[in-house]
């Protein structure tokens, strides 16, 4: 295995595999970025953009720019039959797809986090959100989640950290099985920083839950006369954060399924010092995945289809009432039998 293990690390063709699969996802994640893009245009002419279009906005832009700076080296290597490091003496290819792949695996799930604060403020804090939030706070965050994303990944380049070639020579990541004191503490620091920002994102979008649900509670429980015409306001404000809240509930959900076999795999390689070479390939190929799925759930959860989940639900929790006053007044309409031929 471990001879196995270097020859897929310095081989200069590609050993078996398909250009089928590689195009299918990149003309399918580059086809629902681009829609996804156009109904994010579409709705910033019809509403101003806020705060999390902003925030949704850079997590596609990064998505395709992802599939851009991945992808096409994948077809070249198995068109031209030559691995990542085989395009050219100095491993530039190799170099470049491994960076691009951790730097872009870091900054999803960091947008994805910024996302979940900023629903957490907006429904938690709500005071706090309108006097510090902006579209101008959307692009500072932005600009720094890139910034130290981008230091963070160009620490292999110098000696904390190694990027190496997997098989079949069409893969460039993070050394998965490294023996190096530096090497084994950036793989620890980046699989840390993947969890902690998972358990945050889910944290926050479960406090954005709890606090939905007591304004719907406190809701249903004040209603008048006076305050009908307010409610009906209130209830498209939550309509809203409910259609927030669950197109980033499915986001989150689709990164921490590509995304949390790599942490699994990179914490038990390195602690263990596991030699299993072709078992590191399979959670490259889910992190791979993440770019080209999170777009379509944006088209797919696009308004109305968690508008209409939302009015659903609460129509269904309205007539439960209605039905319960019916039987109470009318208790014969509901045990009495038909009458007798």
């Amino acid at each position: 295995m471990a001879s196995q293990n270097v020859s897929c690390r310095e081989q200069i063709s590609v050993s078996g595999g398909s250009p089928t699969i590689p195009a299918f996802m990149f003309s399918t994640g580059v086809l629902g970025n681009v829609v996804a893009l156009i109904l994010l245009e579409m709705r910033r002419r019809k509403q101003p953009a806020s705060l999390f279009h902003v925030l949704v906005s850079s997590l596609v832009i990064t998505d395709l720019l992802g599939t851009f700076s991945l992808s096409p080296l994948v077809l070249t290597a198995y068109f031209r039959n030559a691995s990542l490091l085989g395009m050219n003496e100095n491993r530039l290819a190799c170099g470049h797809f491994a960076y691009a792949m951790t730097f872009f695996s870091v900054v999803t799930l960091a947008i994805l986090l910024s996302m979940a604060v900023e629903r957490w403020l907006s429904i938690g804090h709500p005071f706090f959100y309108e006097k510090y939030s902006s579209k101008r706070c959307g692009y500072i965050t932005i600009a720094l989640i890139y910034l130290l994303c981008a230091l963070f990944c160009v620490t292999p380049f110098l000696g904390f950290g190694k990027y190496v070639q997997y098989c079949p020579g069409t893969w460039c990541f993070i050394d998965m099985d490294p023996s190096a004191s530096e090497h084994k503490a950036f793989n620890i620091i980046y699989a840390s920083c993947l969890l902690l920002m998972i358990v945050c994102t889910v944290l926050c979008n479960a406090s954005v839950i709890y606090h939905i649900s007591r304004m719907y509670r406190r809701l249903k429980a004040h209603r008048s006369s006076v305050r009908r015409q307010r409610g009906h306001k209130r209830h498209r404000s939550m309509t809203k954060e409910v259609e927030h809240l669950v197109l980033l509930w499915f986001m989150t959900i689709a990164f921490v399924f590509c995304s949390l076999p790599l942490v699994i795999q990179v914490y038990h390689n390195t602690l263990y010092h596991r030699d299993r070479h072709r078992n590191n390939v399979i959670p490259l190929l889910f992190l791979s995945a993440n770019p080209i799925i999170d777009p379509w759930v944006f088209i797919i959860l696009s308004p109305p289809v968690p508008r209409l989940l939302w009015d659903k639900i609460c129509k269904a929790a309205k007539s439960k009432p209605i039905r319960e006053k019916v039987h109470s007044i009318h208790p014969v309409l509901y045990h009495s039998s038909p009458p007798a031929d």
